[in-house]
């Protein structure tokens, strides 16, 4: 693994944005990521995908672990908060993991405190691990001031309510445990569902299939327009193939529905899409071209 602890920033409209990075590197095999992008779309679109999505040499997929830091309205708001060190994560790649985010956000000038909103686009590990941190050996939110806004039908799934637990796997219980039950016991959280306002330049959206509440932030603010789509989208090849699902989509034909629904606005209201695990620069910015979707360029 590569790991970067790196900041970019930009403005748009009266939003400023920063993008944190704490890790960025091949993480898996192209198909293992998307099974359904057959190898001969990797290799079609070679240009568009590699070096920074896509390594051709070895197969693997390139992606990134990072945080987008939004100013708006007077207040600082994080979108997702990484995996969080020291967690228990039994077969997957966080566990216990050791990574450097709170110095990632303190070069980009961000303190624990000075945070005002923290925004789950869904419940898994590599979205809320910073959520929370252990002191004297609890888990307490990492952000104090902070009001956590986690989507209502992900804490239903995940939490412990959730009797059948069709879907779970044990580490999506230890992730409830130690990343989202601590801020509900501190009175931090804040469930929603369908739409949330946050301010006049940022409204959430419920995007399901990933998760059952993976959701969307909307960014309109002057001419800008953004999309923080969470893992909507985990490879440009689904931009390119909206009916591919990454291996880790729990309903594959709601999520694919969502990401068309998301990926169609963009693209006609000229929105950035800016997915949670992208490389390069992160963003990407598509248009409808004879009838098909095309990543038209890389803002």
């Amino acid at each position: 693994m590569n790991t970067t602890q790196t900041a970019q920033r930009m403005t748009l409209g009266d939003v400023e944005v920063i993008r944190v990075v704490e890790w960025q590197g091949a993480f898996t095999s192209a198909r293992g990521l998307v099974p359904d992008a057959e190898p001969d779309v990797w290799r079609a679109n070679e240009q568009r995908l590699a070096p920074d999505h896509w390594d051709p040499q070895t197969d693997h997929a390139v992606m990134a672990l990072q945080t987008w830091v939004l100013r708006s309205a007077g207040r600082t708001v994080l979108v997702d908060t990484g995996v969080g060190n020291g967690r228990e994560r039994p077969g997957t790649p966080f566990h216990h993991w050791q990574g450097d985010f709170l110095g990632g956000l303190a070069r980009a000038g961000i303190r624990p405190e000075d945070v005002d909103v923290v925004v789950n686009t869904h419940i898994h590990a590599d979205h809320v691990g910073w959520n929370t941190t252990r002191t004297d050996g609890e888990w307490v939110p990492t952000f104090p001031h902070a009001q956590y806004l986690v989507p209502a039908a992900d804490d239903a799934f995940f939490g412990p309510g959730n009797a059948d637990g069709d879907g779970r796997q044990e580490h999506d219980r230890l992730v409830h445990e130690d990343s989202i039950a601590p801020v509900h016991r501190a009175g931090r959280s804040v469930l929603w569902d369908g739409t949330y306002r946050i301010d006049e330049h940022l409204t959430l959206e419920s995007a399901p299939g990933h998760t059952p509440g993976s959701a969307v932030l909307r960014l309109a603010s002057g001419d800008d327009r953004a999309v923080f789509v969470g893992d909507l989208l985990h490879s440009p090849v689904q931009l390119l193939q909206p009916s591919c699902n990454s291996c880790f989509c729990l309903d594959a034909a709601a999520a694919v529905t969502s990401r068309r629904r998301i990926l169609e606005r963009a693209a006609a209201e000229r929105e950035l899409i800016v997915p949670a695990h992208f490389g390069g620069t992160g963003i990407a910015e598509v248009t409808r071209d004879a009838g098909t979707l095309t990543v038209s360029r890389w803002p």
